[in-house]
């Protein structure tokens, strides 16, 4: 039974499974009522943080242009461009064990691909979740349902794994950004 947290709330994630290895983050949402004539293209993507809060490198930007970290701990599965069907909209796959000493964060966004072109912010946006999967059996372990109304926003901080003691926890963030993806970037201290 996975564990459904609210905005702001932390939970263990290798403490309470042990041996946990590889994990599954599934991404979704869907558009409500928005009649604007474009498809609306959410694209997940991922920043390996330093302690700091920003990237070492660009390389730790994880993307539809960037779509696997070198250190092959981070794999985007793709890019879909309308979020159209049930479940998953988007997936990456995370070998824990793999992720780079130096990186102490993980963080999940979503942004709006062309916003301000299309005239498109989250508040176009409903049911969107993250969720964290066991790779090896299948079976969600962590839940995050977005409830919150974002309004302008153009890009959501949606949750993190981070690392405590030894141990990765997750973080349910749900936190929302004007600029879209180059602001996001920015942020982090990525070169955009």
């Amino acid at each position: 039974m996975a564990i459904s947290l609210k905005k702001g709330q932390k939970v263990d994630l290798t403490k309470t499974n042990p041996g946990l290895k590889e994990v599954l983050i599934g991404l979704g949402w869907d558009v409500n009522k928005y009649d604007g004539g474009k498809d609306f293209d959410l694209d997940a993507s991922v920043f390996l943080l330093k302690g700091d809060g920003k990237v070492s490198s660009d390389d730790d930007f994880v993307f539809y242009g960037n779509l696997k970290h070198v250190s092959g701990s981070v794999e985007h599965l793709g890019d879909n461009l309308t979020g159209e069907g049930e479940g998953d909209d988007e997936e990456i796959k995370i070998d824990l064990s793999k992720v780079p000493e130096n990186i102490e964060k993980i963080d999940f966004t979503v942004t709006i691909y062309e916003a301000e072109e299309r005239h498109q912010n989250f508040g176009q946006v409903e049911n969107a979740f993250i969720r964290v999967v066991n790779s090896a059996n299948n079976e969600e372990l962590i839940r995050y349902d977005l409830g919150e109304d974002f309004s302008i926003e153009t890009a959501v901080v949606i949750g993190q794994l981070y690392r405590n003691k030894g141990e990765w926890k997750f973080n349910a963030i749900g936190s929302g950004f004007s600029g879209g993806l180059a602001s996001l970037g920015k942020n982090y201290g990525v070169n955009v």
